[in-house]
């Protein structure tokens, strides 16, 4: 039985067509990923199926029963749908609870909604404490809420985008769980995510836009993640070789480094490598990164920081830390770069400046005055990195500089990594994606209760996996 049904919409935004003629419906009982580039239009036919935004033309099928669309999320909400959105839309100043009473629609606050609240988080089984405030969650942790506050409602129809963004290997596996669970409950999953090997493991069925037309859609059956790509992009994806390059002067080093309660650190990171952090939420990566960043100097409880300037960061959510999206692109890559000389900026030279950033780092945007709200995820990204790299850094620390973005965008960031390091950047990240450290890094380091250890070069993914839950590789 189909449960939700999008026949023929459309929408356009100004002269871009977002989204011209699409269909696309999810049965009872099934997961139907949903994939394509970042401004393909994935987000907005959800966004459309879920009350934010009308469409132009088409019609939105619940149950069968057709209707020119929901007039808001809570009407969906009263309908069965459920969504988590790629950015975060909890309220910092609550708790866990009363975010999710609030998501949910309960007439239950303090106390009361807590505890409802652990009921639903108890049958779930996630990791979260009903009464903490969100602003203290970390953002794994605020993923996970976001999945408990749309199911909360007794969803039977949840709209999943990019889910798993921020997720370790084995929390995604535990997601994926979770969404079969609901779907093998006679619930409907639309998943849209830029991950191939989760739409594999999960997925009934696939649909693919590109440039807000449908290009595929059916069952996995003789697909494979090249046929994908190529319906995705409209064209293979690049190959790539990481020439080797021999590591110049050493330009960070730690001596008996103490971050808050952790075990003492000791490490050298050299002009030119690429040193790749992988670990499990909550294991002092995020600290220990931003240390080397200088943004949070105040947690080295002892020992010895030594970190050549200049350094630039990269911090994991480009829209609470890296970016004001009211301001225009050219007043984004003025924060944090700008060397005040005065109380004058010349804006018609950071304009021409800001222009030829967007060229070289193929940032799309109609101009340098566009607020960066309108952008997408990926040229937001590639918008930050333009930023970075435009301070000339000698180290560049990057968190999840992939988060939530598709193939191509995700190359082209990878691409200015390894570009980075060639020119003598010393590039220290952390990604919640294995692989990409995997991929990426010359050496690799996994942490565990803070503590840090290098693995040997060529080491397997399983062994990484059992070293960042604390085993000892073999």
């Amino acid at each position: 039985m189909t449960l939700l049904a999008l026949r023929q919409v459309s929408k356009r935004f100004g002269t871009t067509q977002a989204l011209d003629g699409v269909s696309f419906d999810v049965a009872a009982g099934e997961v139907h990923a949903l994939l394509g580039e970042n401004g393909a239009g994935k987000s907005t036919l959800m966004h459309i199926a879920y009350g934010l935004m009308r469409a132009d033309a088409g019609v939105v099928e619940v149950g069968g029963r057709a209707t020119s669309g929901f007039a808001s999320p809570r009407e969906a909400r009263r309908a069965g749908l459920g969504m988590v959105h790629q950015h975060f839309t909890s309220i910092p100043a609550l708790s866990v609870g009363e975010n999710i009473a609030l998501a949910a629609g309960w007439h239950a606050t303090g106390a009361r909604a807590e505890r409802r609240a652990a009921e639903v988080i108890a049958q779930l089984g996630l990791p979260l404490d009903p009464i903490r405030l969100v602003e203290t969650l970390s953002v794994q942790l605020r993923q996970r809420l976001e999945i408990v506050m749309a199911l909360a409602a007794d969803a039977r129809i949840l709209l999943l985008d990019e889910p798993s963004a921020v997720l370790a290997p084995s929390e995604v596996r535990e997601l994926l769980h979770t969404v079969r669970e609901f779907a093998g409950r006679g619930g409907a999953v639309v998943l849209i995510t830029h991950k191939l090997d989760e739409v594999f493991a999960a997925a009934d069925r696939v649909t693919v836009l590109r440039r807000g037309v449908v290009r595929y859609s059916g069952t996995l059956v003789g697909q494979t993640p090249a046929s994908l790509t190529r319906a995705m992009i409209g064209a293979d994806l690049p190959r790539t070789s990481r020439a080797e390059v021999a590591p110049g002067a050493v330009v960070v080093r730690a001596r008996a480094l103490r971050l808050a309660d952790a075990p003492a650190l000791n490490f050298e990171i050299a002009a030119g490598e690429i040193v790749g952090i992988a670990a499990v939420d909550g294991n002092g990566q995020r600290t220990l990164l931003r240390a080397v960043a200088g943004v949070e100097r105040d947690s080295i409880s002892g020992g010895d920081l030594d970190v050549q300037q200049p350094v630039a960061f990269i911090p994991e959510d480009r829209t609470r830390e890296a970016l004001i999206t009211e301001f225009s692109l050219t007043e984004n890559l003025l924060l944090g770069t700008h060397e005040q000389s005065g109380a004058w900026i010349d804006w018609s030279a950071q304009r021409a400046r800001t222009c030829e950033l967007l060229e070289a780092f193929d940032v799309r945007a109609t101009g340098p005055d566009i607020p960066a709200s309108a952008l997408s995820g990926g040229n937001q990204q590639k918008l930050i990195v333009a930023r970075a790299m435009a301070q000339h850094p000698r180290v560049l620390v990057a968190e999840d500089p992939t988060r939530g973005l598709d193939v191509q965008a995700a190359a082209a960031i990878h691409e200015r990594l390894r570009d980075a390091a060639r020119h003598g950047v010393a590039v220290l990240l952390h990604s919640s994606d294995l692989d990409e450290v995997l991929e990426l890094a010359d050496r690799v380091w996994v942490m565990s209760a803070g503590a840090l250890r290098e693995l040997p070069r060529g080491v397997s993914r399983e062994v990484v996996g059992e070293a960042m839950l604390g085993g000892i590789p073999r």
